[in-house]
């Protein structure tokens, strides 16, 4: 066998406790967009669901980390760094760790977009913390 290879046997025995994460349970207050904090539920990433009106997202930050957005429906201006995109529905972007970014809804509809973070916990670092 190859050192670099790994081999692993697959089990048919399923994790105990609960393996379904409610939406509900994800919920951030009495909004739309929802937290899944992979490191709660044994995942090696995180993510945000995220459920905005026209005009509305996330002020701009950065992560130690690459983020992936997946836009589910909607459209979306995507700032990296000093790049402006647009995305729409089922289009994919990822922006590389450390870099300033941010989305809006710049569509007539709602914005529906998973952003996948390559972490178990989320870190954020935002431009306007005092």
């Amino acid at each position: 066998m190859n050192p670099a290879e790994i081999t692993l046997a697959p089990t048919t025995t399923a994790p105990s406790g609960d393996v379904i994460v409610t939406a509900e349970s994800l919920r951030i207050g009495t909004g739309r967009t929802r937290r899944f904090v992979g490191l709660d539920h044994g995942a090696g990433i995180s993510y945000f669901f995220v459920d905005n009106e026209p005009g509305e997202g996330p002020g701009l930050h950065w992560h130690p980390y690459s983020e992936t957005w997946v836009v589910l429906e909607g459209t979306a201006e995507i700032t990296m760094g000093d790049r402006r995109l647009v995305a729409t529905t089922g289009d994919t972007a990822t922006v590389p760790a450390g870099v300033w970014h941010r989305f809006e809804n710049v569509g007539d509809g709602r914005l529906k977009v998973l952003c996948i973070h390559a972490s178990a916990v989320i870190v954020q670092t935002w431009a306007d913390q005092d």
